[in-house]
């Protein structure tokens, strides 16, 4: 390989340059838009969190906040970013398994709403460990709001009850 072929390989775009840097402000800002518990789970260097926790007190709105998103971004691309967007994709995973769990929990509370006798038993086969007395008393609260047109505080606690069963014995 003589020169020329190694320095062709070397070689990125300004353009290429500028997509990379842009991608790594998105991590940068993603970062900076993390809860105090999520950012916690975050492996990165004191300078980069001290950066960060700046940029959060810093108004959205204010040209500061640009210039100290950059700023993050410069370090970022210092350092090796990889475990940072692995626990950064963790999180999104974690985030999306939990709504798919709080979706199955919504269906699984409106079939029971909606079938009656059948759904409770459609529900302990699925779900061994729930008290069938608890879901009838439940379901009792539900039609009895339902025929009264009083808010579905029943269809929370059936929620509720459902969650907290499913979570523990699981």
């Amino acid at each position: 390989m003589n020169a020329e072929e190694e320095f062709e390989d070397d070689y990125k775009s300004k353009s290429e340059i500028k997509r990379e840097a842009q991608e790594i402000k998105k991590i940068g800002e993603k970062l900076v838009n993390l809860g105090d518990a999520a950012l916690a789970k975050i492996p990165m260097s004191d300078e980069v969190k001290e950066a960060v926790t700046i940029a959060r007190n810093i108004n959205k709105k204010k040209d500061g906040y640009r210039r100290q998103l950059q700023f993050i971004g410069k370090l970022l691309r210092k350092i090796d970013l990889a475990p940072i967007e692995q626990a950064l994709l963790e999180l999104q995973m974690h985030h999306q398994l939990n709504n798919a769990k709080f979706h199955e929990l919504e269906l699984l509370r409106d079939k029971l709403i909606a079938g009656g006798d059948a759904g409770i038993q459609e529900a302990l086969d699925a779900y061994p460990f729930l008290e069938r007395q608890k879901l009838r008393q439940l379901l009792r609260q539900v039609a009895k709001e339902k025929k009264l047109e009083k808010p579905p505080a029943a269809a929370r606690e059936l929620f509720k009850y459902l969650k907290t069963e499913i979570d523990q014995n699981q």
